[in-house]
């Protein structure tokens, strides 16, 4: 599968990311490294263990991971979760929700990048 295949599969927005980033070389370099980015586990420890700071720490980081990316269905549940956090006194029932959402869209992106050539 080739990057803009990949960016197709998951949703993606390759004409974004080709305007931010200089190079499709560079492009599929950093999407290969998407899945040693933390975000997500931290993320879901976080909701877990019922920490709000690091939970809307690890949400906000992934959504400008996957900003920069153009991976845009996961940018948007990445930020939904996000704002529900970001004033929240306690994790809001909400948020489960909203991380199934955030888990649906990370696995397919993953799914896709596993599948680049």
């Amino acid at each position: 599968m080739t990057i803009e295949q990949c960016y197709a599969q998951m949703g993606g927005s390759f004409a974004e990311v080709s305007a931010r980033l200089p190079s499709t070389r560079l492009i599929e370099k950093f999407v290969r490294k998407f899945p040693e980015d933390p975000s997500y586990a931290q993320l879901k420890q976080a909701l877990a263990e019922n920490s709000l700071t690091d939970a809307f720490r690890a949400a906000h980081t992934l959504k400008g991971v996957a900003a920069n990316l153009s991976f845009e269905p996961l940018r948007q549940s990445a930020s939904d979760i996000t704002e529900l956090l970001r004033h929240a006194e306690s994790i809001p029932a909400e948020a489960e929700v909203l991380f199934e959402k955030v888990t649906q869209n990370y696995d397919r992106t993953l799914a896709a990048i596993s599948q680049l050539d």
